[in-house]
């Protein structure tokens, strides 16, 4: 008699890098244990981001409306127990993830967190006794969470997803020629972590003077959109794609790119995703903390710099700003950035 596969629930729930970054974990989970089956709990926006992973399913969290609050939670956990799972991975280690930790163990289902390494992470970020160190990646991390589930494995570099179909849309919008594509991510969460307009405008303006590049600018918001429409009119090899593609089809242009120029943000994490170049460009947080794109050299990041500013990283994810350091990213040349892409490019 053939024996059940066993499914287990991944949990995590935002933001986009952090999503994202699950992936070369899980693709690389199922090929050491190809038996498995895996069920992601996630926002419905993310969903994209999982297909074409062998074995793996989302299962949407509605936590804005159906699954809010704990009776929302409560009515999750009745949805999830359908789908018998032999063990829970955690990987979000939030509140409402602690509040269905109980639900599960007390329905006899093992249920393993992520240690996000707080106490390391406030040592790293600290005003005063800073320890300046690399920390375990958020990669390794989620790793750790299956080998304590029982599933041990090797988390390669190089676990790269292979290239979308992109839609007869996305085709129409870039044009048909023989320039290379270059996406451009220039906005972040946080304007800690946010290059100066100005001097990415320089780069972009390098970079269209060439002649040699498709360049393909990414973000979100009517703010955003305005600014790179502005762009997009100025230098004629610019094209804005705010609110011209769905999700699925960014992922899918991001997947056909030959560089990614991004912040330490979520099109980053996505072009990683599928060994595209990505170099980024760090304000106040810092690649120590353990969040550098999957499988990146790390000659890609530019960092701001720290003789000037040596309270960065000031936080983890950018939001928090001391006095005086609204403008650390300004210490990134523009000219070298240009230069590194520029090597990359034609590498």
């Amino acid at each position: 008699m053939k024996t059940k596969s066993k499914h287990l629930l991944v949990i995590r729930l935002s933001a986009m890098g952090d999503v994202a970054m699950t992936v070369p974990v899980l693709k690389s989970l199922l090929e050491a244990y190809p038996e498995l089956r895996v069920t992601v709990l996630t926002r419905g926006f993310f969903a994209p981001i999982f297909d074409g992973l062998e074995n793996v399913s989302v299962h949407v969290a509605d936590v804005s409306e159906k699954h809010k609050g704990i009776y929302g939670i409560w009515k999750l956990y009745r949805e999830l127990r359908t789908l018998k799972f032999h063990a829970v991975a955690d990987l979000h280690n939030v509140l409402r993830s602690n509040i269905l930790k109980p639900f599960f163990r007390l329905g006899g289902t093992p249920f393993v967190q992520i240690d996000k390494g707080r106490k390391e992470k406030k040592a790293l970020t600290a005003p005063k006794g800073k320890v300046f160190s690399q920390l375990k990646s958020t990669h390794q991390r989620y790793a750790d969470v299956f080998t304590q589930l029982g599933y041990p494995f090797t988390l390669p570099n190089t676990n790269f997803l292979g290239k979308r179909k992109m839609t007869a849309k996305t085709l129409e919008i870039i044009g048909s020629n023989s320039k290379k594509w270059v996406g451009v991510a220039p906005f972040a969460a946080y304007s800690g972590k946010m290059y100066p307009l100005d001097l990415m405008e320089k780069v972009v303006s390098e970079l269209n003077k060439t002649n040699q590049y498709k360049i393909c600018m990414l973000g979100g918001g009517q703010k955003e959109k305005e600014l790179l429409e502005i762009w997009e009119s100025r230098y004629n090899n610019c094209l804005s794609l705010i609110g011209k593609l769905s999700f699925e089809e960014e992922i899918a242009l991001i997947s056909n790119l030959d560089l990614m120029l991004s912040m330490d943000s979520g099109n980053a994490h996505l072009a990683a995703l599928f060994g595209i170049p990505t170099v980024t460009l760090w304000g106040v947080t810092h690649p120590y903390a353990g969040f550098y794109p999957y499988g990146q050299d790390a000659d890609n990041a530019f960092l701001s710099d720290r003789k000037t500013y040596p309270l960065i990283p000031t936080s983890i994810y950018g939001n928090k700003v001391p006095q005086g350091y609204e403008n650390v990213m300004a210490t990134i040349d523009p000219d070298k950035v240009l230069k590194k892409v520029t090597l990359l490019l034609n590498a």
